[in-house]
């Protein structure tokens, strides 16, 4: 199985770290999506990374299908929890951190823009919600060690790889004063024991 991916797409992260916590070998293929020969044109009409290209020659995307897909694929060490239940609460963490994340994106290709075509409302509006997103994020989390039911679960994985693209593309930026992890202490707790994992180590987002 191929992934197309970007080195810091938050998205793809998250399909390398289920991946290698599932102990699956994937082919990497690094793409740069600007490119007019870019292969992700060929398998996602949206043109969008992560894409899992399957030996069939099939393609999954987008990431939340895709790691649903690895989860399924071995029944080591499961990180989607197969209680329904337990799962919802899974999903939900995921589809909050993905959602930190839409925002964030959508901050930083604002901000790619000339300066003199940049909306400051709509950057404005994001940032609320990466601010309102890890605020209930970092609510959530509280005291726990891990997100549902103290296991290691794509609900870390999700959140984790949230919290490494807040912190390349915002780490300057203070929210009252404080930077991330002083404003949201729980999630940079969290963190900071997210990153000692092999998985996370190899796949960190570069500056």
């Amino acid at each position: 199985m191929q992934l197309l991916y970007t080195v810091n797409s938050p998205y793809a992260r998250k399909v390398r770290i289920v991946a290698m916590e599932k102990h699956i070998d994937l082919t990497l293929t690094e793409v740069v999506l600007s490119a007019p020969d870019c292969p992700v044109n060929q398998h996602n009409p949206l043109g969008k990374v992560p894409v899992l290209v399957l030996d069939d020659g099939d393609a999954l995307y987008d990431s939340r299908v895709i790691v649903e897909y690895l989860d399924h694929r071995t029944p080591v060490a499961h990180l989607i929890p197969q209680d329904h239940s337990a799962k919802i609460k899974v999903r939900r963490w995921e589809a909050l951190a993905d959602g930190v994340c839409d925002a964030a994106v959508a901050v930083i290709l604002e901000q790619r823009k000339p300066e003199s075509q940049q909306s400051a409302a709509w950057i404005d509006k994001q940032m609320a919600k990466v601010t309102a997103g890890l605020a209930a994020l970092d609510n959530d989390l509280l005291k726990k060690k891990w997100c549902v039911n103290e296991t290691f679960s794509l609900a870390d994985i999700a959140l984790g790889t949230a919290l490494g693209y807040v912190d390349l593309r915002f780490k300057q930026i203070c929210w009252e004063g404080k930077y991330w992890q002083e404003k949201f202490p729980n999630l940079a707790k969290h963190y900071a024991v997210l990153v000692k994992r092999p998985s996370f180590k190899q796949t960190m987002p570069q500056p």
